[in-house]
């Protein structure tokens, strides 16, 4: 197939399998890279060698140009994939891959950054005749009020004009927060991007975001594999993506497949690359393009039947892609939810921890390295897997998902995999009707889940799997076995502040709570699953039994339901003017002083944590007490911070008001 016999994959985690598959099929031998934090990785166990680059940090090893080129040089690869993030859209790296001799996964390094660079790239879409979204780059002296008025007019939107991902995104909706807005973008697009140039454009609200997938090889051919709908954002990174789009025609399908293709050859590019657009009715504007494999690829790959990957490879060989534009079909609806390490209920915030069991619908494409005992830190993009089913219709494959998200479960770690299951099922998305604003307009939509028929849930696998206080454990199933009729089982469980008393009757088939009985047929029993028709609804129920506690997942979500026991055993809850650390990070900025007078939702402190800036504000007017950290420390989950002591509050700290 290639020139090149031999593959490094320069990232971790589930690309570095997905690319990793691709090259074994293609006979290539493959190469891992792995930091300190990744050495026990799936990519690493699975690729043909394996490379350590250095610590955890990726600034030390996944993003350390020098370390993943030494790398190559010790085994011998003799081409790179960069997958994506890290250094997938690194220009420098790019050029570096081919002066030292090695094949360079992607486009060149020069079209790598007409097409990073946002106002670049606008240039390039009104020379290929894409409509672009009104806006323009801002140098220094262009960062006034005057010009943005006069030029795009409110809403709008400020963009780092570097990068993507959601870094150094502001919206603006009126000229009093243009300035914190411009420089916590130039802020955010610095540290993401080292450059912290940014434009402006126009906010077109109720849009849907469309991208669509072009190719291109070294003969001149440029295809478009369709697009992918990826409107289901929540702070501008995708949730959801599908294929193909649900609220587009064929008329406007060609049209958006067409512009691509045209930009594509307008700037020659080659391999696998995306245009984005934002779609308002039967416009569509230009938005960016990202130069390198997307995360939602499996779906066009689900509708199309081509290997994105496998092409990806040879293309980089030097191949001419075997198929034209013409013989391109879709192929039924495919849909893919991201799984991130975060919690709904929190606000969404990054959660850490490792998992004691995982388990993936066997009915749905899943791509993940995560594994039971896999320790989930903040050092890298809390993304866990991604889940994607396919049928013959949009409503086949949405009621698909839901049913593989009801049929996997995480234990030991807070996921949105709960969160994504209430989304799939939910009307507004089963009718196509979530633009890209709708979950930041709606933030507690599908995030809380009701806990009750996970505790009946609960209540039946411990009344199952243990005798009532007191009896002999040994006697208790020999009552089955005597075909004697088990004794109630009085569950006592609590949930966060909710406690459930239930009273379990397995020969009855019923669970009582508060004089409200629910009928109960086992369907299904077995280790760790409970399949029940409670009250002519079925459940599945993923468990994990503790001495003192039932873990449950359903649907999606899971539910740590621990026996009342003493309040010692628990974190003690801080209440007041503490400032607590949400999670670990690093203190970017502190804005507070001892003595210093605030009003309620003063921001005191920005918290940098896996890729997100969180502002921590005073919980009500005072005056800050004392500040335990200095801008750059790092700290960890529940650290206090800071203090503040409510205005009118006694000498013992209890606020009078």
């Amino acid at each position: 197939m290639s020139p090149f016999g031999s593959l490094l994959i320069a990232n971790r985690g589930e690309i570095a399998l997905r690319v990793i598959r691709a090259a074994r099929a293609g006979g290539l031998q493959t190469v891992a890279v792995y930091s300190d934090a990744d050495r026990g990785a799936r990519h690493v166990a699975e690729a043909d060698a394996a490379v350590r680059l250095g610590p955890t940090a990726p600034s030390e090893s996944y993003l350390s140009i020098d370390a993943v080129l030494a790398a190559a040089a010790r085994t011998g690869a003799q081409a790179i994939h960069p997958g994506y993030g890290f250094l997938s859209e690194n220009a420098k790296f790019a050029r570096a891959c081919r002066e030292a001799g090695l094949v360079f996964v992607g486009p060149s390094a020069e079209v790598i950054e007409r097409m990073g660079s946002k106002s670049e790239a606008r240039g390039v879409a009104v020379a290929a005749d894409v409509p672009v979204v009104p806006g323009f780059p801002l140098s220094g002296e262009d960062r006034v009020v005057q010009r943005v008025r006069d030029e795009v007019g409110f809403p709008l939107m400020v963009k780092a004009a570097a990068g993507g991902g959601g870094k150094g995104m502001r919206i603006v909706r009126d000229e009093d927060e243009l300035p914190s807005a411009l420089e916590a973008a130039a802020r955010e697009a610095k540290a993401a991007f080292a450059d912290d140039s940014l434009l402006v454009e126009r906010l077109l609200e109720g849009a849907r975001h469309v991208e669509a997938q072009v190719l291109g090889d070294d003969h001149g051919n440029v295809v478009h594999l369709y697009e992918r709908d990826c409107s289901v954002q929540r702070r501008h990174q995708k949730v959801v993506e599908e294929a193909p789009a649900p609220t587009i025609d064929m008329a406007l399908r060609r049209r958006i497949g067409e512009a691509a293709v045209r930009l594509a050859r307008e700037v020659g590019y080659t391999n696998a690359g995306t245009v984005e657009f934002l779609v308002a009715g039967n416009e569509f504007f230009f938005l960016e393009m990202t130069t390198r494999l997307q995360v939602g690829q499996p779906v066009t790959e689900a509708v199309t039947g081509l290997d994105l990957v496998g092409l990806q490879l040879l293309v980089a060989a030097g191949e001419a892609l075997t198929f034209g534009q013409d013989e391109i079909e879709l192929s039924g609806h495919a849909i893919e939810v991201r799984i991130y390490a975060e919690d709904p209920a929190g606000g969404f915030l990054p959660a850490t921890g490792t998992p004691t069991r995982v388990r993936w619908s066997p009915h749905a494409r899943v791509e993940s390295a995560l594994e039971a005992g896999l320790t989930v830190g903040t050092a890298y993009d809390p993304m866990l897997a991604k889940l994607i089913t396919h049928g013959p219709t949009r409503e086949a494959a949405r009621r698909a998902l839901v049913a593989a998200l009801d049929d996997s479960a995480i234990f030991g770690l807070t996921t949105n995999l709960g969160f994504l299951r209430g989304l799939v099922a939910s009307n507004r998305f089963a009718n196509a009707e979530l633009d890209t604003g709708w979950l930041d307009r709606n933030p507690g939509a599908c995030a809380t889940i009701e806990p009750l028929p996970a505790a009946l849930g609960a209540a039946w696998a411990r009344a199952v799997a243990a005798p009532p206080d007191g009896a002999d454990p040994f006697g208790y199933p020999d009552a089955w076995r005597l075909g004697a009729p088990p004794a109630p089982v009085n569950v006592e469980l609590e949930y966060e502040r909710e406690r459930f008393v239930l009273a379990v009757d397995l020969a009855r088939g019923t669970i009582t709570n508060q004089g409200h009985v629910s009928h109960v047929v086992p369907l299904r029993e077995e280790p760790g699953l409970l399949l029940l028709e409670i009250d002519e609804a079925r459940h599945e129920f993923h468990i994990e039994l503790r001495t003192d506690a039932v873990d449950v997942v359903h649907h999606g979500a899971l539910f740590e339901f621990r026996e009342p026991l003493a309040q010692a055993d628990r974190p003690h809850a801080v209440t007041d003017g503490s400032l607590l650390a949400p999670m670990p990070g690093t203190v970017l900025r502190v804005s507070a002083a001892p003595g210093q007078a605030v009003k309620d939702g003063d921001a005191l402190l920005i918290l940098e944590a896996m890729k997100m800036e969180l502002t921590l504000a005073a919980p009500f007017d005072g005056e800050v007490a004392e500040v335990k950290v200095s801008e750059g420390d790092r700290v960890t989950a529940k650290q206090l911070l800071v203090e503040v002591t409510a205005d009118g509050a006694s000498d013992d700290g209890d606020p009078t008001r």
